[in-house]
Parts: structure tokens; sequence; C-alpha cells
């Protein structure tokens, strides 16, 4: 899947993206193909954070498996959704969500279809991209959740984005996998999305007792200077219960430890952002 990836970037690098820019929302994508590493967690929170400090937020949930979906209180079964939307069967705004957490462009399982669908389809990369657009004037940020692989719905998601935020886990495999990540991202830079940037990595599950955690925060930091967030996410309970009862965690358990750290993040995302302005 990862060669037939690289195949469709190099093929497609020969469309370029249409002229003009958004001005108005930042789209970001969080995106790691490794697993586990508190990606849709990161989406939700950061998203719920952001929303608290005065930011409008859109999440689009564009990972098949729904659960930045049901993490913000949201039925997968519901329609339309980002499958409708991509396929063009509705328009973007009437498949968004309102929650006082952030808005929802919601996912389920029949997005895990639109890649055979798109098949054959005119800029199909572009296809997110295109559906984003009509939403960007309403939003300070929009945030995609993408699927931890590396696939056309990942490609859609760096073609759709102007910065992406990874998160890596402070465990044994934290780099694994990183480096095809951003073999990819240079790929996808190069020849579909030339103004696409690092946003920053965010150190997750990070457990200052062990040095372990330590060790993998240095070399993360060595391999991506300047670019990893002073804010790291402990490993949490709440954080883990939090998705089943459909919350954020700061909604769930404001005074946990996990709440804290999101909100220290959000916080600093938006002062790397200002500076930036």
């Amino acid at each position: 899947m990862y060669f037939v990836l690289l195949l469709l970037i190099l093929w497609f690098g020969r469309l370029r993206p249409g002229k003009g820019g958004y001005p108005m929302a930042k789209t970001v994508a969080i995106v790691n193909q490794k697993g586990g590493v508190c990606k849709t967690t990161t989406c939700v929170n950061l998203a719920a954070s952001l929303t608290a400090l005065g930011s409008r937020v859109l999440v689009c949930d564009f990972d098949p498996q729904g659960n930045a979906t049901s993490g913000f209180g949201v039925d997968k079964n519901c329609s339309p959704n980002i499958y409708d939307v991509l396929l063009g069967a509705a328009a973007a705004e009437k498949a968004v969500i309102h929650t006082r957490w952030a808005d929802v462009l919601p996912s389920n399982k029949s997005l895990s279809g639109a890649t055979v669908e798109l098949i054959g389809v005119e800029r199909r990369e572009y296809r997110l991209r295109d559906s984003l657009v009509q939403l960007k004037e309403g939003y300070d940020y929009v945030f995609i959740d993408c699927p931890p692989s590396l696939e056309l719905l990942t490609l859609d998601a760096l073609c759709a984005a102007d910065t992406l935020l990874v998160p890596v886990q402070c465990e044994y495999y934290a780099l694994e996998g990183l480096s095809d990540l951003l073999y990819t991202v240079r790929l996808a830079k190069r020849s579909l999305n030339p103004t696409l940037e690092l946003e920053g990595v965010l150190l997750t599950m990070y457990d200052g007792r062990t040095n372990l955690s330590m060790q993998v925060a240095e070399e993360v930091k060595r391999h991506f200077p300047g670019k990893v967030f002073a804010s790291v996410i402990p490993r949490n309970v709440r954080l883990s219960e939090a998705p089943s009862h459909g919350k954020p965690v700061s909604e769930y358990d404001r005074l946990s430890r996990g709440a804290e750290a999101y909100e220290a993040a959000a916080k600093e995302f938006l002062t790397r952002n200002q500076k930036k302005k």
C-alpha cells in the first residue's frame, strides 16, 4: 500500500493545485501512520481546548474508524457525513454537526470504500481540499484526523492541509515508520502541495519516571530541532476513559493531568501561530 501511495503521488504530481489560497481557516492534518500514538486523542482534545480558549474549530474526521466522531458524542451512523461529501453526494455545510466543543464533519466505516470509488475520478487527490474550501471562512482552524496508514485518504489530507501535526508516543518504537511518513510528505510537498509545512511534533504517552520516555523525547528533539512542542501529553487514565463517555477530557475531568496538558498544548499552539502572522 505504501508503494502504491508513492506511485499516486508521482502520477498526480503532474496536476497542480488551482490558483488562490485559503486566507481564512488554517488547516492542520494530524497524522501518523502508526496506530496507538494518541492521534485521535490529540485531535479531539486539542480542538476542544482551542474552542475553550475562544477559537472557532472544525474537526474533519477522515478516519473510517470514526473515533473522533464518537469522541465528541456524535453518532457515527449520522448522514450525510464526510463520505457523502467526498463523493459529491452532499454539500460540506450540510454534513457539519455542531457540538459545544467543536464542529464536526463525521465519519464512519463507509469512508473506507472511498478509495475504490474514487478510482478514475479527476483530481481525486484534491477532493477533500475542494470540499473544505466551502467551510473555511467560518473557522480559525480546521483539524483533519487522518487514518493510521499511508493511503489515498492520507494523500487527500496532505493535499488539503496547510501544516502537519505529528503525535509521537514516548516509547521504544516511536521513530519507527516516521522516515516513511516524512518521505511521503516530501513527495507530496514537491508534487502536489508545495506550501505544506510541519506544524510541529507533539510528544504523547510521556512518563517522566522512566528513562525511556526521556531518551525518546531527546531523540525526537534531535530529529526535529525547533519543531517539538514544549508541552508533553502524559500517560493518563482519564484520557483513556473520556472517549467512552463521548466527551473531551476537559469535559470529563477538567482537573486531570491530561486535560491540563492539552490546555497547555493549545496555548502553545496559539502562541506559535500568532508569532507566524
